[in-house]
This record gives C-alpha cells, sequence and structure tokens, in this order.
C-alpha cells in the first residue's frame, strides 16, 4: 500500500521539478520556452533606435498639427490672456450674474485658502505655515495688472504661487477675476461708488451709525 504512494510522490516531484526547468532564469541560455516569452516578442521599447523609420527613432512623435483630444484651444485672447505679445487690458467675456456666481465658488475653492475669501492674503495656509505669504490681491499694484497678466498667473502660477490651469478652464479662469474685480471694487469704492437711493443705508466700518 505504501510503494504506490511513494511513487505517486516521486512522479509529483518530478513533474514539478520538469515545470520549474521551464521557468527562465540563471539555470540555461537561452531559457527553455514551452510557449514563446512576450518579452522576446518584437516591439518598440522607448528612448532605443529602429532601422524601420528614417529618423531612427522608435518612439514616434504625433504627426504635425495633432490635437489631443478635449484641448483643441484657438490661439486667441480667450484661451491665452495675450494679444499678441501685450497681456489682454480687459476681460474678452461678458461680466453676468452667473459669471460672478461661478468666480465666487471658484475663488472660494481654489484661491482663498492661501489670500482668504476677501482676497488679503490672510488664508487657513498662511497662518498655519507663516512663511508663505500670499500677495494681498486688493493691493494697488494688483488693481494695475491687466486681466490678462492675472489669467497668465492663474494658468502658470508665479514665483510661488502654484499653476491652476489644470482645474480651470479659460472660462473659469476669467469669472475667477471677474470676481476677484468685485473685491477690489469693494475695497477701494468710495460713497460715490453706491447708488444714491442706497447711500443713507451704508454701515461705515467701525461706526454702528447707519
Amino acid at each position: 500500500m505504501t510503494a504506490p504512494r511513494y511513487q505517486l510522490s516521486l512522479i509529483g516531484a518530478l513533474a514539478a521539478m520538469l515545470g520549474l526547468a521551464g521557468c527562465s532564469g540563471v539555470q540555461r541560455d537561452p531559457p527553455l520556452q514551452v510557449w514563446p516569452d512576450m518579452r522576446f516578442q518584437k516591439k518598440f521599447k522607448p528612448q532605443r533606435s529602429t532601422d524601420l523609420f528614417s529618423d531612427t527613432r522608435e518612439s514616434r512623435r504625433p504627426p504635425e498639427g495633432a490635437i489631443a483630444r478635449g484641448h483643441m484651444n484657438e490661439d486667441n485672447p480667450f484661451n491665452t490672456g495675450m494679444d499678441g505679445k501685450d497681456y489682454v487690458g480687459k476681460m474678452p467675456i461678458k461680466v453676468t450674474d452667473a459669471v460672478l456666481t461661478e468666480g465666487h465658488w471658484r475663488f472660494n475653492t481654489y484661491c482663498s485658502p492661501c489670500h482668504d475669501e476677501t482676497g488679503l492674503g490672510k488664508g487657513m495656509v498662511p497662518k498655519r505655515w507663516p512663511a508663505w505669504q500670499p500677495q494681498n490681491l486688493m493691493e494697488d499694484r494688483i488693481v494695475e495688472m491687466a486681466d490678462g497678466d492675472i489669467f497668465n498667473v492663474i494658468t502658470y502660477g508665479r514665483r510661488t504661487m502654484p499653476p491652476y490651469g489644470y482645474q480651470n478652464h479659460p472660462e473659469d479662469r476669467w469669472a475667477i477675476i471677474a470676481y476677484v474685480r468685485v473685491l477690489q471694487r469693494a475695497a477701494h469704492g468710495t460713497m460715490n461708488d453706491v447708488p444714491s437711493e442706497l447711500q443713507s443705508s451704508v454701515k461705515y466700518k467701525g461706526s454702528d451709525t447707519q
């Protein structure tokens, strides 16, 4: 009764050894292949050369004029913030309630962590990391910047500010700028900017009088 079991164990061990012998490794060069190994199939590899193409490159460049899906943006002021070599002075969109609402939401989402919701640069990031001091967007220098310049900053970042072009499409960036201009107008506004019928209801900061 024990002999058959011993023989079965021996047969099993031999089968396992034969199976392992088919694996690639240092035991055999070239290794024994029961089925063709995909490592040795014909294929292109990055940064290698080939005689198949005239420029000897295996990594092919996209055809001239090819545009990635979803990235067909014309080279115009709306998409670049540039008018030739100059920044666009005024945003190329009409400011509406919907635009300001979108700009408000996006400003609070992407900008307020550093600039705070009023744009003064006192958000949670500088409070927790004092070495990081964002720009006060209410300063005269920022107020006098061209809209296209601010568009460029949002798109590509500047100095310690990272780019936000990936998270915000061009129309979203213009909406943020429109809302920033509203904040600036409020920060630098005077009583003359308030409609005459509403001036009596204005309360000055730090005052309890109407």
